[in-house]
């Protein structure tokens, strides 16, 4: 975490309370456990209401994307040279295993690279297991300017 004033901080906090606001992340159960410079990390807890296969129990995909795709977005929003909002232009996952059932789901993302228009964010995704992801992706985030006259 960055420090607790200034404008890096007013800016984690939007990016804290927009994450927080979006239906789909509550109503997937999404929580923002910490959010940097450019970095984020959010949870998914299991929810059978999110099982893809009720004969193995294991998540859906698609929830598993939304996490990542949040996530990213997030740090995104987190990164110095990003002053306002953001949206997904491309987004690609790769699944390398099923997430183990029963267990939270942890997603981590850093925008490594931001152009006047474009964001560059890589991100996994994680169960409890020690190892191999459950997930990775890579994607490209548009950067939103303020207009002229300060309004986002």
């Amino acid at each position: 975490m960055t420090k607790d004033s200034g404008p890096q901080a007013a800016k984690l906090k939007m990016a804290r309370q927009f994450i927080e606001a979006i239906p789909h992340a509550h109503t997937l159960g999404m929580t923002l456990a910490d959010i940097g410079e450019g970095s984020a990390t959010l949870t998914m807890p299991y929810d059978l209401r999110l099982v893809g296969d009720p004969r193995t129990g294991v998540i859906h995909g698609g929830a598993v994307s939304a996490l990542l795709d949040t996530c990213c977005g997030a740090a995104v929003m987190s990164h110095p040279g990003a002053p306002a909002g953001t949206a997904t232009i491309d987004l690609r996952v790769e699944y390398m295993r099923a997430a183990k059932p029963g267990q939270m789901i942890t997603a981590r993302a850093e925008c490594y690279h931001i152009t006047r228009n474009v964001a560059f964010v890589r991100a996994s995704a994680h169960d409890e297991e020690e190892g191999l992801p459950v997930a990775a992706a890579t994607g490209t985030f548009t950067v939103e300017r303020p207009k002229k006259g300060g309004a986002a």
